[in-house]
């Protein structure tokens, strides 16, 4: 991300993880400074105890367990310590504790152009003869042009979310001050499982480092989750699903790093407490594609690499199988995921590390999007192209969304324009630290029209800004996935939910469909942009590399007959 802050590898390695989760067991203990952090896994079937012994024959110490997926957190000397455990027929291998994961850039608009941002239907009865919970609009819903593009203005009218569907923020954090957060903020499933490391997040807040749940030092798990469920109460923004419950889960750190075992804490904690959907804006680093066997990596780096392909895919199959709808933002790196360009960015941590990597379709992975039961999502502007920005491919793809896209609109004047973005909640002390509002609180004057602030009456204000990418579209479609399950779920003993099969279902075969463009190979030389963004749309009008099954359409979904009935 453009926000993040580099450091040495060593740093990062450094830093222990003190998360205590579901699934999870600490007989840690303090190691000497020779010693490095590791994250290991398992080989399939392997027992814990035979896990612990491999380890221990490798030279490494047991700090951190989690059993359910058969990981662990390891000090080993710095030196043999991947090369002894990727030996082992008991183990996968172990990659060193560094970043595996990262929010897609904090898009206002690229780089290069700062300077320029300066109707209801009757609703079926629920069981036991209740209603479902109908919503109206918020005073800055006019400016959310994507929440009408999938028709949450009309959804709303129908089902507005239940309560009792939680849904998931896989992110750097929630700020739960927010008037728009607040009133679906669920404090007693909310957990953070990141750790501030100083070296990359900065000053510790708390003495423990450990952020108190219901805050956001990034803004970008904040502005996700208002896109998914901000509060239609008068005040603000609205979400798709402005009446479900939103559920904090801090895998990501302050300054947008993702590492793998927060990331899979959080998974697994999701599935152990019955969450009903998990947004997941963020993709992996330091490499851009995870691969099994890469020539052109060092034996090290393809066992690391073979590690977290393992640990991400065993997360993301036990959350599914206990429930978990995953929703996950495609990229941002304006390829065909099916066909992979040579990787020249990676690995980008530390920096000045990277080089040329040919990527090998077959072996390697972008994830979590191309994970297992990932439903990957394209961004698109206003005009309902697809953003420049977005990644796109048959094989990937499975529906697309409003992210927005700066520079829609060529020819017209809305070209260039921030309302082409997508506007949402944020933190007022992120928005200071960027300053574009001061220390009283009041939005600076070269942020205005970029920037909103709106108090209730009582006088709690929340603040808005805007931003593109798919981080910005994946929410759209996990509300929609929301409201399905709000209308469509059911109540089996003391749980209310989907199972995500007909959750995926409901949302591809309600989604809009829309065909490619003609000419099938969309160019945006006149946005300024180079050839290598151009992008062939392949397929039919039922599904192409671009739209995939459709524009997500929440009224749609909430008015659908599905054959399996209640």
């Amino acid at each position: 991300m453009g926000f993040n802050k580099r450091l040495t590898g060593a740093a990062v390695i450094a830093t222990a993880l003190t998360v205590t989760a579901a699934g999870l067991s600490s007989p840690a203990s303090a190691e000497p400074a020779a010693t490095t952090e590791y994250t290991v896994v398992a080989a399939d079937n392997v027992s814990a105890a035979d896990a612990a012994a491999a380890i221990s024959k490798a030279g490494g110490k047991v700090v951190v367990s989690n059993e359910t997926v058969g990981m662990y957190t390891v000090t080993a000397p710095q030196k043999g310590f991947v090369e002894k455990a990727a030996a082992s027929s008991k183990l996968v291998g172990a990659t060193h504790r560094v970043a595996i994961g990262k929010a897609p850039r904090k898009q206002r608009a690229d780089l290069a152009e700062k300077e320029a941002v300066a109707s209801a239907a009757k609703a079926a009865k629920k069981p036991g003869g209740t209603k479902p919970a109908t919503a109206g609009m918020d005073p800055l819903d006019d400016k959310l042009w994507g929440l009408t593009t999938v028709k949450s203005d009309k959804a709303r009218k129908v089902n507005a979310g239940d309560k009792r569907v939680t849904v998931g923020i896989l992110d750097t954090g929630v700020d739960a001050s927010n008037p728009d957060i607040a009133p679906n903020f669920n404090w007693a499933l909310s957990k953070n499982f990141a750790k501030d490391m100083v070296d990359i997040d900065g000053p510790c807040e708390v003495a423990s480092c450990l952020d108190p749940v219901g805050t956001d030092d990034n803004g970008h798990g904040t502005h996700v989750a208002g896109t998914i469920g901000g509060a239609a109460n008068g005040v603000g923004v609205s979400g798709v699903a402005p009446n479900v419950s939103l559920v904090e889960l801090k895998g990501g750190q302050d300054s947008g790093y993702f590492f793998l075992e927060p990331v899979v804490n959080a998974l697994v904690h999701a599935a152990n407490t019955g969450i009903d959907v998990v947004n997941m804006s963020f993709y992996v680093d330091p490499w851009l594609y995870n691969c099994t066997a890469n020539p052109a990596d060092s034996p090290v780096a393809q066992a690391e690499q073979r590690t977290i392909i393992r640990g991400m895919f065993r997360a993301l199959t036990y959350a599914h199988f206990k429930g978990v709808t995953l929703v996950g933002a495609l990229g941002n790196n304006h390829e065909d995921l099916g066909k992979p360009r040579t990787d020249i960015t990676s690995p980008d941590y530390p920096a000045g590390t990277e080089y040329d990597r040919p990527v090998d379709n077959n072996s390697c992975w972008d994830l979590p999007t191309e994970g297992p039961f990932v439903i990957g999502v394209s961004s698109l502007g206003p005009s309902l192209k697809k953003s420049d920005f977005s990644n796109y491919g048959l094989e990937q793809i499975s529906v697309s969304a409003p992210g927005g896209w700066f520079r829609d609109g060529f020819g017209t004047d809305t070209y260039r324009t921030n309302g082409n973005m997508i506007l949402s909640s944020y933190p007022l002390k992120v928005l200071q630290e960027e300053g574009s509002v001061d220390a009283a609180g009041n939005v600076l004057p070269e942020a205005e029209g970029l920037v909103y602030k709106e108090c209730t009456a009582a006088g709690k204000c929340g603040y808005y800004t805007y931003l593109q990418g798919t981080s910005m579209a994946a929410p759209h479609a996990s509300g929609v996935a929301a409201l399905i399950v709000s209308q469509h779920g059911a109540k089996r003993g003391k749980d209310f939910g989907l199972e995500p099969w007909k959750v995926e279902y409901l949302l591809y075969s309600t989604a809009a469909e829309h065909a490619c463009p003609e000419p099938r190979l969309q160019t945006y030389t006149n946005e300024g942009r180079d050839p290598e963004f151009n992008a062939l749309c392949e397929g039919g009008k039922e599904f192409n590399g671009f739209y995939g099954f459709g524009i997500v359409d929440a009224y749609a979904a909430v008015t659908a007959h599905p054959w399996w009935g209640r």
